[in-house]
């Protein structure tokens, strides 16, 4: 069960998952079509960067 401080972060990954990587749902789904993907070198460090970004913003002090 997922927390409900834990539910805007799920959310991010997902965002960033699906902007970033074409990955519809982070969800496993015991199928390897489902579950494994090929994604390009470049995508991957364009979803790390956008993950890091995330990460800069969060910690901003209000």
């Amino acid at each position: 069960m997922t927390k409900p401080a834990e539910k805007p972060l799920e959310n991010l990954l997902q965002q960033i998952a699906l902007d970033h990587l074409f990955i519809e749902s982070l969800v496993t789904r015991n199928s390897d079509r489902l579950d494994f993907h090929e994604v390009s070198v470049w995508a991957v460090k364009s979803a790390l960067m956008a993950a890091y970004e995330a990460g800069r913003q969060a910690a901003k002090p209000d």
